[in-house]
Order: structure tokens, then C-alpha cells, then sequence
């Protein structure tokens, strides 16, 4: 439900998309774009009122679109990912969420890794949240662009990267290290991955324990701590700044 996750959809796999349902009173410019790429796919919509929408989507947060799609597989391995980032110059960057359990939270995080240019995201199979209408709404295409691979164990992923020449750095209110430590500026500007725990516990035992380094998000305010997907924000666009610096310092 809602533009960007529905025209993202139709844009990258139109043969998924079995139903589009679509506001009857809504004749819009990003309604007109939308029906466009439909028309482009071969996807017939169905005009309806609010209500046939709200039942579709079981929320009124569906902007007036709704579309009933088939699955698409997640990317299936961190090795297929890996091997199609041969050759570029760019150092992977990879974000692991560690039972991120709210679909919100989910999509939120997502959007912030296609947007500051994550190559994969990683979840653990069982325990995280499901890549419902909420997440994909939350993400607004983001599940169309970036890789989000499903693993049955985040320590074995953890591992596998490390051995890849990858530093696994994990969020933790309480660590030493922090963001705007300048010394760990040029830890950002090699191969990443962001290790970020869920809503309530943080990160479990074993994925802390497997981490390189942890690292805190200084808190300068009266808030002591950020929404997972905040924090997901934070510590990728901190990765991309310190890369951009080391690029403009040679």
C-alpha cells in the first residue's frame, strides 16, 4: 500500500502484481504517474471508494493505492551478493538487524539503506519482523532495491563477513568508542557492516560477542536513546561522510 511501494512494485517486478486498486476520487498528478506506469506494465486498475481500499489494506494509510502482489524472493545468500559487487570501487557496506520486530521499524530501516547505499540488509529468519504491508509501506520501495537476505543464524553472518575482510561494528549505548570519535573515522572508510539490535533488548549475547568493535551514538540532549531505525540512519550516513572526507583528503 501507498505510492512509492506500489509504484516501486509494478516498476521492478510488474508481473507480481495480481490486483491494483486504486481511488476513484483521487485524479492527482502522482495518481496520474502511477496509472501510467500501470498502463505501461499491462496492470488494469480497479477504481474504488475509501472504504473497499481500507478493507484491502486493513489501515487507512494507504495514500488511495493498494495492490495485491504475488511474493518475490529475497536475494538468496550473502556469497550471490558478494559476487555481484565484483569490481566496483566502493567497499561493501552491509546493515544487520538483529530481531528488529516492528514492521515499522522494518521498513523505516530499509529506506535508510537504499538510500545511503547499502549493498545488502540481514535478518535473521526467525524473530524479525514480517515484510508485510506495513514494512513495504514504511519502506517505500526500498524492498525493490536493496538486497534484504534472511538467514537462519546473525552470529554465522557475522562470522562469514569477518572472514571476508569485512569490520562488524554493533551499536551499544554503553561503549567506549563512539561516532564522533575521530580516530574511528578511518575505521568507516573500508568494508562495513552495522550490527543494530531490536526495540527492547538491544543486541543478544552472541552477536555482541561476535562484533569487531562496539560503538555509541553520543546522546546530547534530554533523549537517551534513538528508534532502531534512527540509529540505522545515523551510523550509515556517518559511514558515507567519512568515506566522502577520505575521498576529498587524497
Amino acid at each position: 500500500m501507498g505510492f512509492h511501494a506500489v509504484l516501486a512494485r509494478i516498476e521492478r517486478h510488474p508481473d507480481s502484481v495480481v490486483e491494483l486498486y486504486v481511488s476513484a476520487s483521487r485524479e492527482d498528478q502522482r495518481m496520474r504517474a502511477l496509472l501510467a506506469a500501470a498502463r505501461t506494465a499491462g496492470i488494469e486498475p480497479h477504481h474504488v471508494d475509501a472504504s473497499r481500499l481500507d478493507a484491502l489494506a486493513q489501515s487507512d494509510a494507504h495514500q488511495g493505492v493498494v495492490a495485491l502482489v504475488e511474493a518475490v524472493a529475497l536475494a538468496d545468500s550473502l556469497p550471490a551478493v558478494w559476487a555481484s559487487l565484483g569490481g566496483r570501487p566502493a567497499p561493501p557496506l552491509v546493515l544487520l538487524l538483529d530481531q528488529v520486530q516492528d514492521p515499522q521499524n522494518l521498513g523505516a530501516a530499509m529506506r535508510s539503506a537504499a538510500a545511503f547505499g547499502v549493498d545488502a540488509v540481514v535478518v535473521p529468519r526467525h524473530g524479525s519482523a514480517p515484510r508485510s504491508a506495513a514494512a513495504q509501506k514504511a519502506a517505500s520501495g526500498a524492498f525493490e532495491t536493496t538486497p534484504c537476505i534472511e538467514v537462519a543464524n546473525l552470529a554465522h553472518a557475522i562470522g562469514w563477513l569477518k572472514d571476508h575482510d569485512v569490520w562488524v561494528y554493533g551499536t551499544e549505548m554503553e561503549a567506549e568508542t563512539t561516532l564522533f570519535d575521530p580516530m574511528f573515522d578511518a575505521a568507516l572508510t573500508g568494508p562495513v557492516a552495522w550490527v543494530l539490535g531490536n526495540e527492547g533488548q538491544g543486541l543478544r549475547r552472541l552477536t555482541r560477542e561476535r562484533c569487531d568493535r562496539l560503538v555509541a551514538i553520543p546522546m546530547q540532549g534530554a533523549i537517551e536513546s534513538l528508534n532502531v531505525s534512527v540509529a540505522a540512519a545515523v551510523c550509515l550516513y556517518a559511514t558515507q561522510a567519512a568515506r566522502h572526507r577520505a575521498v576529498h583528503r587524497r
